[in-house]
């Protein structure tokens, strides 16, 4: 099967973050602009054939959870535990409930606090991936899923980012954006499947998203990512996993039998057919873990709660943090924009003026001349020079404008 071949029917339905949203693979194609495909053909497929894929068919069945080790995985997390301070939320009022939820909160930012030093890892991944031309490709399921795509999908417009560069996956495709497909969480070969097309290797960081910690999708990604060389990142809402305990070492319980591919050396090279299925990295799941502890929910096991918006401030801090050293602002302002709208049209001359002291009619003309490009501009007025010139010094510069234009 090539690498970035469309023919079969499962792969027809992943999602692919774009400018306009999230597209599927159908509907991508549709767009006029046919540079991300011809990127992903030209640059990333290595290999022109996809054994982890071929061989699932072989092995359907295998990697499912059987109810009972669920059952006692989710016993285990604190965000499936019942929380003693709402209790009798069935009995509060209008007030009373938000007022919880709101206390409920307030614990996020001290959570986050304590994971900065393995979320400046995780973005320390993603600037090493961004400078040698690579990804950072989301993958998530329910929830987690779509806050990945949602992520994505923003930093074009505010980063001025080709759409590739950041990408979302959620299990069950583009339907499940909108309406939940909660079965698909649980096909641990379904991520393969989706990012086949892909075709991500060792200039990429994949991040799984996973409230649970246990999602077999995003498992099923993280391993397949691993297996082709890429960074990657884990982020949960619980505490840190016991790698001996289930899903992490059960071969029976969501991940492969032991010698079934591609868990083998010879297969895709992540580990004996003697060893436990992760290896490497934390514990072997991934080179970065994320946890974000947020506790029992307000409602029991509603992880769009806490755990949502744990997650968004977080992949808020990846990406940010990321793009920003990638010379993507200047000072606090965004000057790679995409004047996609009027309101950023605006914008785009707000901080032209702020950093010039022009007046908008100047900020207007630069721009215009610019093509609407704001760090062209800038430099266009600081150095004196004529469009393409400006274009040029930016390139070599590594889009890096502050050198041009001054501290």
């Amino acid at each position: 099967m090539a690498c970035c071949s469309n023919s079969s029917e499962a792969n027809k339905n992943r999602i692919i973050s774009a400018e306009a949203g999230a597209l599927t693979r159908p509907e991508f194609k549709k767009q006029k602009d046919q540079a991300f495909t011809l990127w992903h053909t030209e640059r990333f497929c290595h290999s022109r054939s996809n054994p982890f894929i071929e061989s699932q068919a072989k092995t359907e069945g295998q990697t499912q959870f059987v109810k009972e080790d669920v059952f006692k995985e989710l016993a285990g997390l604190s965000t499936e535990s019942r929380n003693p301070d709402t209790m009798n939320l069935d009995r509060m009022s209008i007030r009373e409930i938000l007022e919880a939820m709101n206390r409920e909160d307030r614990k996020l930012p001290a959570i986050l606090a304590a994971a900065i030093p393995d979320i400046e890892r995780a973005v320390e991944l993603v600037v090493n991936a961004f400078q040698r031309g690579g990804r950072l490709i989301y993958v998530g399921a329910g929830t987690s899923g779509r806050l990945g795509v949602l992520d994505a999908a923003e930093c074009p417009p505010t980063f001025g980012t080709e759409p590739h560069r950041v990408q979302g996956f959620i299990a069950g495709g583009f339907g499940a954006l909108v309406r939940a497909v909660e079965g698909k969480e649980d096909e641990f070969e379904g991520a393969a499947l989706d990012l086949a097309d892909c075709c991500i290797n060792e200039e990429d960081v994949l991040c799984g998203i996973a409230a649970s910690r246990r999602t077999p999708y995003v498992l099923g990604a993280l391993s397949y990512a691993g297996a082709r060389g890429a960074k990657r990142i884990f982020l949960i809402c619980n505490e840190k996993p016991d790698f001996d305990s289930p899903p992490f070492t059960s071969r029976q319980a969501g991940v492969a039998s032991s010698n079934s591919p591609p868990f083998t050396g010879g297969q895709a090279g992540v580990a004996s057919s003697n060893s436990p299925p992760f290896t490497g990295g934390q514990g072997g799941v991934a080179d970065v873990i994320v946890s974000l502890p947020v506790g029992p929910e307000l409602l029991t096991g509603s992880t769009r709660l806490k755990a949502g918006t744990a997650t968004k401030l977080a992949l808020n801090m990846i990406t940010t943090a990321a793009w920003v050293r990638m010379g993507k602002c200047y000072e606090n302002l965004m000057v790679d924009l995409r004047q996609g709208s009027l309101k950023l049209q605006a914008r785009a001359r707000r901080i032209f003026m702020e950093i010039t002291g022009s007046d908008y009619e100047w900020a207007d003309e630069m721009l215009k001349q610019a093509e609407g490009e704001l760090k062209t501009a800038l430099v266009m007025h600081f150095k004196g020079l004529e469009p393409e010139h400006a274009r040029e010094e930016i390139n070599q510069h590594k889009g890096n404008i502050i050198s041009l234009i001054g501290d």
